[in-house]
């Protein structure tokens, strides 16, 4: 094989990009425990809005923009682990979280975070900061692309914008 030809080949970190490139972008919008209450729990903080009627405007305003849009909702620490573990063998261009009460506890989720190396952003609907002291702390700030707290379920939809722009991972 000639000099020429064999640099002319692709490699396959470059198939892979060509073909990323040519595919719809997939979002992941995670949403941690008593996330299935919005809409009647303590609408005072968090809004009078239901999870699925935040999860359905997503899902438009992603298809919408081309992309592709999965919302998952558990209650169990582990299944959200395993949730992002899968985001990564699936290829996921982007994750959009609500840890909620795991913000402040949950080492396990930010270990998963790290180590899939899927840019995040971290969404609260309440403003963490206006809350109790021990709600001022999260595991995953420090991680995430950005975040964004106490703009109720616009939050979300801030989050997907900037998501929808975010520049893949190369």
């Amino acid at each position: 094989m000639s000099q020429e030809r064999r640099h002319s080949r692709p490699t396959a970190r470059a198939s892979l990009k060509a073909a990323k490139a040519g595919a719809k972008k997939k979002i992941l919008v995670l949403h941690g425990p008593n996330l299935n209450l919005l809409g009647t729990r303590e609408p005072e903080h968090y809004g009078k809005t239901s999870l699925a009627r935040i999860n359905d405007e997503l899902v438009k305003r992603a298809k919408t923009a081309g992309a592709t849009l999965e919302c998952y909702q558990s209650n169990v620490e582990g299944e959200l682990v395993n949730r992002i573990q899968q985001a990564a063998a699936e290829g996921v261009d982007f994750i959009i979280i609500n840890p909620a009460a795991y913000t402040h506890t949950s080492v396990a989720i930010r270990d998963a975070l790290a180590a899939v190396k899927v840019p995040f952003v971290e969404v609260h609907l309440s403003n963490i900061y206006r809350r109790e002291a021990f709600r001022h702390r999260s595991y995953f700030s420090d991680l995430a692309v950005g975040c964004i707290s106490g703009l109720g379920a616009a939050g979300y939809e801030l989050a997907l914008e900037y998501a929808l722009c975010h520049p893949p991972e190369s």
